[in-house]
């Protein structure tokens, strides 16, 4: 957008929400393996997400450590628009919000970083 990062506002119609998901630059959960891990900041913290099993996740950091409970296994909601809309075959977006089964929902997602199983044994 124009002038900046685009706020919640400029997504309240479904036709808005429906163009900008088209294209967003974003990790879907289709494309993680078992072992995986993803990094993703946020404007107020950064998560480490493992692929444990099919749809669901070792998670630490931001809300996780501040409760005493990383690393945590946890399913993935998957991203909002900072309302109720969500995109459920997502892991993360930059601009979104990361929702967890537990319904702690992430500030926006600044940047995320995906670590393939096989990268991380190279030395």
């Amino acid at each position: 957008m124009p002038g900046g990062e685009p706020t919640p506002s400029q997504y309240r119609t479904l036709s808005a929400i429906v163009d900008h998901a088209e294209r967003l630059e974003a990790v879907y959960k289709g494309d993680l393996e078992l072992g995986d891990r993803l990094i993703v900041t946020t404007r107020n913290s950064t998560y480490s997400i493992h692929v444990f099993q099919e749809g669901l996740y070792t998670v630490s950091g931001g809300w996780f450590d501040r409760q005493g409970l990383s690393p945590t296994k946890v399913a993935i909601n998957g991203c909002t628009w900072g309302g109720h809309a969500i995109k459920e075959d997502l892991l993360a977006a930059c601009g979104l919000h990361l929702e967890f089964e537990n319904n702690v929902v992430t500030s926006r997602i600044l940047r995320f970083q995906v670590i393939r199983c096989c990268e991380e044994s190279i030395n």
